[in-house]
């Protein structure tokens, strides 16, 4: 099989690392891929945003199957496009995505077929937004209703800081993703994310993880794209599992569905779990990042056939996933100054040291080549840092050990990835 995955990052990274595995595969294409994604896949130099390029790639090249790895594209109608020319495609339409694009319009969908959620309002103007936090009692929860790069998600407890937080998202603190704001009632409890395979019809649960949004150890500071991951949560109980699948993942598949767009491709469940159980913070239309990381590192079984049973409506023709006991975490290196204004270009060394270390992968989200052959700086998130181990303990420590390993000056990490499990153990 013959397989295109469209995307750059760690995630992206991390799925091919794990479609490369797989006896069906003959040929991996990545577009645009990365120096990383070049040892395993040939790459093409195409933006996620080249629509026409990209159907024209997949056609041109014959592809039996096309894994869209970030939102931005499946937020453009990718999926469309590639299904319109014959393409199986693991991703969402663009009306099914949706449910990332439009915080409002999830929110509203979340209402209309009884999926718990906090209470929430949505406005485009800043005396009524303002008016709105009277319902509430602090700390007052402010959304960005578009993309905003996992960033768009504002807490605070004073009122008048939050009265200037509503002038700031709809003057367009977030460009044109906050001139529609949602504002939330703030749920108590903890978070974790749940991830379930969906073909339009059958959903097929894919791990559950938790990560860490905050920059900050002690989950302090603004929010990030993601400063690490770790699976599995302890929180993630089957019980919690089985709820969540029954009242939260497929009523949205369902719902969907009866809305005329049916969904194809992992929907990711941000779940907080309150004292009446999980409700959903938010869902996502991809593979978290860098929860992928950590799922791909623990599924046993090969993910191709499933990805393209999701592609192709044939799901409910799978067994369950198998999944390895060993745990997994990523911990994040990110250039310094990040989620904030960083630098480009500085030379990372020791990454093939990592490598070679026992249970550890290194998955390359933000780096580059410069002319000398060195591995570069090229982002804000830069490297995950992955390993798995018989205990949660041991994979913690081996990822900390092979980020020791790594020798970049201009970089950072959180510590404490996994803490709270570790609490716990």
């Amino acid at each position: 099989m013959k397989v295109l995955v469209v995307g750059s990052g760690g995630r992206e990274h991390a799925l091919v690392w794990k479609i490369a595995q797989s006896p069906e595969v003959t040929a991996i294409l990545a577009a645009p891929g990365s120096a990383a994604i070049s040892e395993l896949a040939t790459c093409h130099d195409l933006s996620v945003s080249d629509l026409d390029g990209l159907v024209e790639l997949a056609r041109r090249e014959a592809v039996d199957l096309v894994v869209v790895g970030p939102e931005n594209p499946l937020c453009d109608g990718l999926a469309d496009r590639l299904r319109q020319a014959g393409i199986a495609t693991f991703g969402p339409s663009k009306l099914a995505a949706r449910l990332e694009t439009s915080k409002a319009f999830a929110k509203d969908f979340y209402a209309r077929h009884n999926v718990p959620s906090a209470r929430y309002g949505t406005f485009s103007d800043a005396a009524e937004a303002k008016a709105f936090l009277d319902q509430f009692e602090p700390p007052y929860v402010l959304k960005a209703d578009g993309l905003a790069a996992g960033k768009g998600v504002v807490i605070v407890s004073d009122r008048a800081e939050a009265e200037s937080e509503v002038d700031a998202f709809l003057s367009g603190k977030f460009g044109d993703a906050s001139r529609t704001l949602v504002i939330e009632e703030f749920m108590a409890g903890e978070e974790v994310s749940i991830f379930a395979l969906c073909d339009g019809d059958t959903v097929l649960y894919c791990g559950a993880a938790q990560d860490h949004k905050r920059v900050g150890e002690g989950d302090a500071g603004p929010n990030t794209g993601g400063m690490g991951a770790y699976s599995p949560a302890p929180i993630a109980t089957p019980a919690l599992i089985e709820t969540t699948m029954k009242t939260i993942v497929e009523p949205v598949a369902r719902g969907l569905a009866a809305e005329g767009s049916p969904f194809q491709g992992v929907l990711f469940a941000g779940l907080m779990v309150t004292a009446e159980g999980p409700k959903v913070v938010e869902f996502n239309i991809r593979f978290g990042d860098p929860e992928c990381q950590v799922l791909m590192m623990r599924i046993e079984t090969d993910i191709l056939p499933y990805l393209q049973a999701t592609a192709t409506g044939k799901l409910a023709d799978m067994p369950a996933l198998s999944w390895t006991a060993e745990p997994a975490i990523t911990v994040v290196m990110a250039a310094k100054g990040y989620p904030g204004s960083y630098e480009k270009g500085s030379v990372i060394g020791g990454v093939e040291a990592a490598n070679k270390m026992e249970g550890v992968v290194v998955f390359e989200a933000g780096t580059a080549r410069n002319a000398d052959g060195e591995r570069t700086a090229n982002g804000g998130r830069v490297l995950n840092v992955t390993a798995s181990g018989e205990t949660l303990h041991y994979a913690v420590d081996r990822a900390y050990a092979a980020v020791d390993e790594i020798d970049w000056p201009e970089g950072f990490c959180r510590r404490d990835i996994a803490w709270r499990a570790l609490k716990t153990h």
